[in-house]
């Protein structure tokens, strides 16, 4: 059927959706013609409708306003979309896994019993001379315990440094004394990390008596009042030994080893637990540190 004046209405609108794109109305068609607009045809049961029916005389009441329909906004007017933040991966998703922030690990209050140390999550601060067996030890230590434990190993750290290394070998000077400190402070984020995550770490490091607020100071600073430290000292004869058996840039002079198997006696009358390991194998050695922790959990020591 064609529509006596006009362009075509529009299809009308579905429920819950909004105007057809390319749609607008005839009042805003630019080529539409004006012209009156046209009478709607009477509702049914009005006087004179139906078939035989006769139209009435008299003039024809006005029919109802038809409301107006809405204007439709041009696609450019409609307002954005509004814009969400990513939804979170699911828990299962690999890579997302909270992780707790680590912290300083603090000393355990007397009134509490002495845990057992082969089943408690700790740290222990592992210190010797060279050659003292402070890195197979504490391997060693690592590997038998009853829950998870790192052992994070201080010239391991410090040779993560590849070019640019500074070797003490060649002269200890600001630069070495700077990775040292830079190595310690690294080692003791990683130790709190997995310490707040419950697993146990050990570290090593040559930490020297006469050097408190750098040694024992800057572990205290890193990791925390609660860190355990033990000396592993044995003679000079077995230091001298097992130095001789290393190799590459571990390896020191009979010389330097014997001034810092002297710088590290003293630690006796310290406070501190030592253990003469001259005659103890690893394993040995091993079962020793357990029963120096089960004292220092019970009555920490002043450090």
């Amino acid at each position: 059927m064609q529509h006596a004046v006009g362009s075509p209405l529009p299809p009308p609108h579905e429920q819950g959706r909004g105007p057809h794109v390319g749609w607008a109305s005839a009042a805003h068609h630019p080529g539409a013609p004006q012209g009156p607009a046209p009478v709607p045809p009477p509702p049914p049961g009005y006087p004179g409708t139906g078939a035989g029916a006769v139209p009435p005389s008299g003039p024809m009441p006005p029919a109802a306003p038809v409301p107006p329909s809405a204007p439709v906004p041009p696609p450019h007017a409609q307002p954005p979309a509004p814009r969400h933040a990513p939804a979170p991966p699911p828990p299962e998703t690999t890579g997302h896994l909270p992780l707790p922030p680590g912290g300083l690990v603090g000393v355990p209050p007397a009134s509490a019993p002495a845990p057992d140390p082969a089943a408690t999550t700790l740290a222990v601060l592992l210190i010797g001379p060279a050659g003292a067996g402070k890195t197979s030890v504490a391997k060693y230590w690592a590997d038998h315990r009853r829950v998870p434990t790192a052992h994070i190993s201080l010239d391991d750290v410090r040779e993560w440094v590849r070019s640019g290394f500074a070797d003490p070998q060649s002269g200890w000077n600001d630069h070495s004394e700077a990775q040292y400190r830079l190595a310690r402070r690294t080692c003791g984020f990683a130790a709190r990390n997995f310490l707040a995550n419950g697993i146990s770490c050990i570290l090593d490091d040559a930490v020297f008596p006469d050097r408190p607020v750098v040694g024992l100071g800057g572990w205290k600073r890193h990791v925390g009042p609660g860190l355990l430290p033990v000396v592993l000292l044995p003679g000079l004869d077995i230091v001298l030994e097992r130095n001789a058996e290393r190799s590459g840039n571990r390896r020191l002079t009979d010389e330097e080893v014997a001034r810092i198997h002297g710088r590290m006696a003293g630690w006796y009358g310290s406070g501190l637990p030592i253990i003469d390991n001259s005659q103890l194998d690893v394993p040995g050695t091993a079962r020793l540190l357990d029963e120096v922790l089960v004292r220092a959990l019970a009555s920490p020591p002043s450090w």
